[in-house]
């Protein structure tokens, strides 16, 4: 999995290119929390939950459904959120979704289980150049937690800077 610094890099590049008008600080700051959620299943290991049961790490809590479930709830609550029902649940969709998403290019662990709760399979991406993160915070402050975001650098932070600085170009040479 990608560190807690990488999965906030989505809804953070995407308030950035969507500007303050389009996605609220209150918005982003709800894209971060939704976006790094998913690895609250890591409780599942103290439960005693088998690693490839669909409740274990990377499984329901990685899935589309989820990241829709997750998404209506903000929705309900997109006053508090300043933007409308159906923006506040596509920001907070993607931001969630993009969990599993990064997860499925990181080179270690099982697969993501996108499609629960239509099946338990477990699936990653064609390429996976992204280095698996060390769970712990010991086993990070290693070379092999500078090695990993290092990748998570080159994989995830500058296309996501390089997007939302394009995105961001688009929206101001459209005000021009």
């Amino acid at each position: 999995m990608p560190t807690v610094f990488t999965h906030a890099m989505v809804p953070l590049a995407m308030g950035f290119a969507a500007g303050t008008s389009g996605a609220p600080l209150r918005l982003v700051a709800a894209g971060v929390a939704v976006a790094v959620l998913p690895d609250a299943d890591v409780v599942a290991w103290q439960a005693g939950i088998p690693y490839g049961s669909a409740f274990a790490h990377r499984g329901f809590s990685h899935s589309l459904a989820f990241a829709a479930l997750v998404a209506v709830a903000g929705a309900l609550a997109h006053a508090r959120l300043q933007v409308d029902a159906m923006r506040a649940w596509g920001f907070l969709f993607v931001a969630c979704a993009s969990h599993g998403a990064l997860d499925a290019f990181t080179n270690g662990g099982s697969g993501i289980a996108f499609l629960w709760p239509f099946t338990d399979a477990r699936y990653f991406a064609p390429v996976t150049p992204i280095e698996v993160s060390p769970i712990g915070v010991r086993r990070f402050l290693t070379a092999r937690g500078l090695t990993v975001l290092w990748s998570e650098v080159l994989w995830v932070w500058l296309p996501c800077l390089a997007l939302a600085c394009a995105a961001f170009g688009v929206r101001r040479a459209r005000r021009a």
